[in-house]
């Protein structure tokens, strides 16, 4: 399969520019990316963000795959660079009624500082917005996580609200933000042109 196109026109109102690094794309989440996945996902350190216990077995990892893998709620990439896995991206929670979807990224530690998760969210939420025809994209992100907050604020997203003592990290309850992105706002289009202004 095919990785997603990673760079478009945004047209001239988009909110951002983009350097995409060469050689990233994005691609299905395969059964043979699951140790990949596994090796991420107990990793204290990276889980702490996406609040969650950082264990889980990868037998486990492998039946969750086999009860999802048809599931049209949620869509799961392989972050690509060159050849090698760099990260994980996830819509999940897709919602057809209301046209929304969660999203969630990890950039492994050997790949950061390279402007993947930039170039990454910008090609998820291509897919999310160009593929899917979704509406919007919402994630919730540690407030203390200035660095990622910003990140997601270059690529569009704004904050719409605080969760205060959302989750448990680190022997504390700790505040998210919720912040969202618009198809309009990711595809730069004004709400009276999609009709021709009729």
């Amino acid at each position: 399969m095919a990785g997603l196109p990673l760079l478009r026109d945004p047209g001239p109102g988009a909110r951002r520019a983009l350097m995409a690094p060469t050689g990233m794309r994005l691609r299905a989440l395969e059964r043979d990316d699951l140790a990949f996945v596994h090796g991420l996902s107990n990793d204290s350190g990276i889980m702490s963000y996406w609040f969650e216990e950082p264990y889980e077995a990868l037998v486990e990892l492998q039946g969750i795959y086999d009860r999802h893998i048809h599931d049209n709620r949620e869509r799961r990439f392989v972050i690509d660079l060159d050849g090698e896995r760099a990260g994980l991206v996830e819509l999940v929670e897709i919602d057809y009624i209301h046209r929304n979807a969660e999203f969630q990224i990890i950039v492994h530690p050997d790949f950061q500082g390279r402007g993947l998760a930039a170039a990454a969210t910008s090609a998820a939420l291509d897919h999310a917005f160009g593929v899917l025809n979704l509406h919007k994209v919402y994630l919730v992100v540690d407030v203390e996580n200035h660095r990622a907050v910003r990140a997601y604020e270059r690529t569009g997203f704004v904050v719409e609200g605080t969760l205060r003592e959302e989750y448990f990290a680190s022997g504390r309850y700790r505040d998210a933000h919720r912040m969202a992105i618009l198809q309009r706002d990711h595809l730069g289009r004004d709400p009276e042109g999609l009709d021709g202004g009729a």
